[in-house]
């Protein structure tokens, strides 16, 4: 269960990062829905690594096949599996890593777990486990926007280490953001933020930073109180991604600095419908959404796997030190803005399954 994710739209990802694949299997994905590879391979060709010089240079295509679930091109309403081959495994260039934790990594809690680990770059615990994520995401997009046409769920780099950004969450475009390697629309930003990747990689090291994000065109009626609330799903779903290590929405921390009559968020009728003036509740009220815009940040950390010098420990336990070798991120926020959107995806179609299910007597 500890790879399953999802109440009415559950999803269970599988394979390690050199083994023979990854993949997904989605259950509960509506009968009736066109669907094929095409579909799902724009959102893997975003997250696969080697796309720019300030990423992992692995070479993978990460090619996905439906192995079930469709049938002439439709889905059976039956359980969905994707896969992804790894063709450019180098498990060799890992082999220091069998016998030394990497500090900060989950080498050391694995093995305390489980008392055996897959040491070959990380297994489970890569980033390439989120192939799963996004493949089944970009299936829960074509759900929301047959039952939302309006909804649009964008993520962007906000900040890389210290170099922060101005962005518009209203008025930000895919465009924009895909417009640089970093996936930062503000563009003077994002010109810093890849010198500093490029300076950061060349001296072994590596940064973290902030992805914002936001869903426009946002029904009213999605999170389920009192556990179920649609920040506490989200939340847990940001948090699941590797290296994340903080969640905000709306305000955030900085709605402390606030008086209640400074963060309320003032009701009134516009274009007809009920909406607020303000937005600091972030989309989100009484863990229900509001059909305002939702919108919330994740911070992720540095990542951890470097080539400088570290102090460690072995497997036997003697003191020693370790220079990772094999390829590595130097910074994983420019492709983790594609899981940020994906987990966003699979929150969202997950409450509205169950807002349907549940609200179906007439009103």
């Amino acid at each position: 269960m500890a790879s399953t994710f999802g109440t009415l739209f559950r999803i269970s990802t599988w394979g390690e990062s050199h083994g023979g694949g990854v993949g997904v299997v989605i259950d509960g994905c509506p009968p009736r829905l066109t669907l094929s590879e095409e579909d799902i391979q724009p959102d893997l060709d975003r997250r696969r690594p080697g796309q720019s010089d300030i990423v992992t240079p692995r070479k993978e295509a990460d090619t996905c096949k439906i192995l079930s679930g469709v049938f002439r091109g439709v889905t059976l309403g039956t359980p969905i599996s994707i896969m992804v081959p790894n063709t450019d495994a180098r498990p060799e260039a890992y082999t220091e890593m069998e016998t030394h934790f990497r500090p900060s990594h989950a080498d050391f809690t694995y093995q305390s777990k489980y008392g055996v680990r897959n040491w070959e770059g990380g297994g489970r615990s890569s980033a390439r486990e989120t192939i799963g994520r996004v493949a089944a995401a970009a299936v829960a997009k074509k759900i929301l926007r047959a039952l939302f046409p309006d909804i649009e769920i964008l993520a962007w780099v906000s900040r890389i280490h210290d170099i922060e950004s101005r962005v518009d969450a209203n008025s930000v475009t895919l465009d924009a953001i895909e417009s640089n390697a970093v996936r930062c629309p503000d563009q003077a930003a994002a010109e810093a933020m890849i010198a500093r990747i490029k300076k950061i990689r060349s001296e072994g090291n590596s940064v973290g930073g902030l992805i914002d994000a936001a869903v426009r065109g946002m029904p009213v009626g999605l999170g389920e109180p009192v556990f179920d609330r649609l920040e506490a799903d989200l939340g847990k779903a940001m948090l699941s991604l590797p290296a994340t290590k903080g969640f905000e929405v709306g305000s955030g921390f900085a709605g402390t600095l606030l008086t209640g009559a400074e963060h309320n968020d003032p009701f009134e009728i516009r274009d007809g419908r009920v909406h607020t003036k303000t937005n600091h509740s972030g989309g989100v009220q009484g863990g229900i959404s509001n059909g305002e815009p939702l919108t919330f940040r994740v911070a992720f950390k540095p990542t951890a796997t470097i080539s400088k010098a570290q102090s460690t420990v072995t497997v036997e336990g003697s003191e020693s030190t370790l220079s990772a070798r094999g390829r590595h991120d130097p910074c994983v926020l420019p492709r983790a803005v594609v899981m940020v959107e994906a987990m966003t995806a699979l929150v969202l179609v997950d409450h509205a399954l169950r807002q349907r299910a549940q609200d179906c007597l007439p009103r």
